[in-house]
């Protein structure tokens, strides 16, 4: 299976959105969650985003945004992809696609096989789905917090369901995900990265991005 997507999430400068542009990354995310150490506020991310239309997806991240979110998203960013990383119902998710003219993209925590059963409920109506790490009980905003989630457990996904992997990748690990899933027989058909490509919380390492899209490119031509 070759074109795996490699998605670059949390950029919140100039020169690491460059950085991630330049060693071709598919996706770029910009996170809109106050409490994240990757928040980039509407009037940085419109800046950001202009550095990547037409290079690269634009994907913004919210937590459960209400309209006047969505609407100021919208407005400084014009995405080509929401991703809902919060709790988000199914209904409220088609609220989301009808109110924004976008496609969506929604995020589940994974840590178990039972986490598996949510799919069902969001595979008809979410454009992509995001199967990351569940956060922990006390965290303070969603996401694998660099922490992977057993990958064995996604061989019990539909083979027909294209997914992305999220959850602790790194540039040392991100070709032994693949690998795993896809013996799996899961459809995988991107892999998304925040803190696997920083050096510290919230500060991405332009060396660490361009690695981790080589590993992605490297294993493609196997």
């Amino acid at each position: 299976m070759a074109g795996l997507l490699a998605k670059i999430c949390g950029l919140s400068t100039p020169e690491t959105m460059r950085a991630a542009i330049a060693a071709g990354a598919d996706m770029v995310g910009l996170v809109f969650h106050p409490r994240s150490p990757r928040y980039v506020t509407p009037e940085a991310a419109r800046m950001l985003a202009e550095l990547a239309r037409g290079r690269a997806t634009i994907t913004t991240l919210l937590v459960d945004p209400d309209d006047a979110l969505l609407d100021t998203v919208l407005r400084a960013t014009e995405p080509d992809l929401l991703q809902l990383h919060g709790g988000e119902t199914p209904e409220r998710v088609a609220a989301i696609k009808r109110l924004t003219g976008r496609p969506v993209m929604k995020a589940l925590g994974i840590a178990a096989a039972a986490d598996l059963a949510r799919i069902a409920h969001y595979r008809d109506v979410a454009d992509r789905l995001l199967l990351d790490a569940k956060p922990p009980k006390d965290a303070a905003y969603p996401g694998g917090h660099g922490k992977p989630f057993d990958w064995s457990v996604l061989d019990a996904v539909d083979p027909t369901l294209p997914f992305m992997l999220s959850g602790g990748l790194t540039p040392a690990n991100v070709a032994e995900a693949i690998r795993r899933v896809r013996q799996g027989g899961a459809r995988l058909e991107g892999v998304d990265v925040s803190s696997g490509v920083e050096s510290a919380p919230g500060i991405k390492d332009e060396a660490a991005i361009r690695a981790f899209i080589a590993a992605v490119r490297d294993i493609e031509r196997l």
